[in-house]
């Protein structure tokens, strides 16, 4: 198998791993979490880059309680809530400018005691006028402190295929603020204005319809869009991981039931007018300023100001009124316009891509500026396309998975290379002082250690030693057996010789059938004995020819060490070659360790 398929098996199993662990980490809930608490920042920033391409509806207007509003109320009423005949009023001041729906983000709730006669004007108005539409919400006090009411039965949706709203904990709930009952006895314009935050405190995703008492009800804003479209409420459905209102219309479902609100921009998109010049225009009997200002529009009326605590913290502002929600799920409705997310796995698939993008570059450039710029490029196109994405096709593409994703795989890419180019580096090294015959080290490494073993010793003291081999008659026996069966010799001697020293002895191939071995810490004694051992060891051995045939051979030994024989490479190597030279003089299979001896 060939370089370049052993690096791309390893780089394929490095990819694995990585997704692997992702995977894995996916099943904890800490980690997925964080992913989603960092993810949602980058779905605020991405809304944010692409507001100014955005239009919202004309025809969807808001009526304030501002502050000046608020402050207009006190002087005129004293207190918050108003009589609920000011309410009646404007109903009936707004009717005669024909708006197409006047929907209130503000709750009535018990009859206010003394101010009963304004209760039932805002009953007349509410039962006259076919075209308001009243909120209440859902909570989960528990009975102790409010007893569950049980809702009129015209207030429900017959929905089918209803596992996921149902399954889902955030829109099941177990009690309800209702409205007076004079109101839910006059009409069925009722809708929920309940809102859950993420962990952050930030909306971004909106109920269209919620669960209680084991029936479905729609949201204000959903049932103010079916009113507006003409469709019948109980012939929506769940298809696909969307509420399906017509063909035309479906709202996208996340797995708890929510949708994601695209917004269309910061607090004052939609155009506000004062509660308080509605008021005065309504008191004046200007009819043209409320035509120009309201006909055939859908108008919601709710608190913009702070100290009656309906401001909401979005991801296009932090101060942004929660009747504004309202109006922006209702465009998103009528324009089909929500976002949709990218599931987990689709995540990793984008993942999975981008990683092999940033592997192609490192693969492709061996400089590691090229590739890591390369890989930034790919990064910031992808951040780019996520934008463009969300822009053009609402739809939400993951941006920290695919990141975390393409930074583990660039490091763990990088650590493989630079373990691959070691591992390369050593291999070229070893075969650049490896004998190619009898795997030993050659004579360059040879040359390499003796100097260093020397340095060693005049730097530390202590010592080392050396010892020469050389085949006996090796001349003779090619001459006799053939070179093959010589190179199968000077193999297996080779091999008996590294069998018979330590793992820290350097064995050598010095030339030709002479072979050497370099014993670090070693004095002339203990060489001695390491000689006699390999001598022995070769002498009773006997070797495979390349004929099939078994010979013996034998070997002559000489041994020099420092200090005792020299104080640089050239002295030991010429006080072992006359020692091996006289181990021949004296009749060859032997080991000699001083020169003025005749004997081993």
């Amino acid at each position: 198998m060939n370089k370049k398929k052993i690096n791309f098996i390893v780089y394929a199993l490095i990819f694995i791993f990585v997704f692997a662990v992702i995977i894995y980490a996916g099943k904890f809930y800490t980690f997925g979490k964080f992913i989603m608490g960092v993810e949602y920042k980058t779905f605020d920033i991405r809304q944010n880059i692409i507001l100014p391409h955005k239009k919202n509806n004309d025809n969807i207007v808001i009526i304030a309680v501002d502050d000046p509003s608020y402050e207009y109320i006190a002087e005129k009423f004293g207190t918050w809530p108003v009589p609920r005949g000011f309410w009646a009023k404007l109903i009936n001041g707004l009717e005669k400018a024909h708006p197409k729906f006047i929907a209130f983000d503000l709750l009535f709730t018990k009859r206010l005691g003394a101010l009963v006669e304004g209760d039932l004007k805002l009953v007349d108005a509410v039962k006259d006028n076919q075209n308001v539409y009243l909120s209440m919400n859902f909570d989960n006090y528990p009975p102790q402190i409010r007893k569950p009411p049980i809702l009129p039965e015209n207030l429900k949706i017959n929905l089918k295929n209803d596992e996921i709203i149902k399954k889902s904990p955030i829109l099941n709930f177990s009690n309800c603020r209702n409205a007076m009952d004079e109101l839910l006895e006059v009409t069925s314009n009722f809708g929920f204005i309940n809102v859950t935050r993420d962990d952050d405190g930030i909306i971004r995703y909106i109920a269209p319809l919620f669960y209680y008492r084991d029936a479905y009800y729609p949201n204000l804003t959903t049932l103010i869009a079916l009113k507006y479209l003409n469709i019948d409420p109980n012939k929506i459905y769940i298809q696909n991981n969307a509420l399906v209102l017509d063909d035309n219309h479906k709202i996208p479902l996340n797995p708890d039931g929510r949708t994601i609100v695209n917004w269309y921009g910061r607090e004052g998109t939609f155009e506000h007018i004062s509660l308080w010049e509605v008021d005065d225009a309504i008191n004046r009997g200007d009819l043209k300023y409320l035509k120009e200002k309201f006909e055939n529009k859908i108008i919601y009326i709710g608190t913009t100001v702070t100290a009656l605590a309906d401001i909401k913290s979005t991801p296009v502002s932090f101060m942004y009124p929660g009747v504004e929600t309202h109006a922006t799920f209702l465009n998103n409705i009528l324009d089909n316009n929500f976002i949709s997310h990218f599931s987990f796995k689709a995540d990793l698939l984008v993942s999975a891509i981008l990683c092999f993008i940033i592997g192609f570059c490192i693969l492709r450039f061996e400089s590691v500026l090229y590739s890591l710029l390369c890989s930034i490029a790919a990064v910031i196109v992808y951040l780019v396309i996520t934008v463009v994405v969300m822009e053009f096709f609402n739809v939400w593409l993951g941006i920290v998975l695919p990141l975390i994703a393409a930074t583990l795989i660039f490091i763990a890419a990088y650590i493989t290379k630079y373990l691959l180019k070691s591992k390369d580096y050593e291999h070229t090294y070893k075969l650049a002082v490896t004998d190619g015959l009898t795997e030993m080290y050659n004579h360059r490494y040879f040359q390499e250690q003796m100097i260093m073993n020397v340095e060693n010793v005049t730097r530390y003291g202590g010592n080392f030693s050396l010892i020469l081999i050389d085949i006996d008659f090796f001349k003779k026996f090619n001459d006799k057996h053939g070179h093959q069966s010589g190179d199968a010799v000077l193999r297996q001697v080779a091999q008996t010789i590294k069998k018979n020293i330590r793992t820290s002895d350097i064995a050598c191939r010095y030339g030709g059938e002479e072979m050497s071995i370099i014993l670090t810490n070693t004095n002339k004694d203990d060489a001695k004995i390491v000689a006699k051992k390999v001598w022995s060891a070769v002498r009773e051995r006997k070797f495979e020819l390349a004929d099939g045939n078994w010979a013996n051979v034998t070997i002559s030994v000489g041994v020099a060490s420092m200090p005792n024989n020299g104080s640089n490479p050239q002295e030991l190597i010429d006080y072992a070659d006359k020692c091996l030279y006289v181990a021949k003089q004296n009749g060859r299979d032997q080991v000699v360790s001083e020169i003025n001896q005749n004997q081993p």
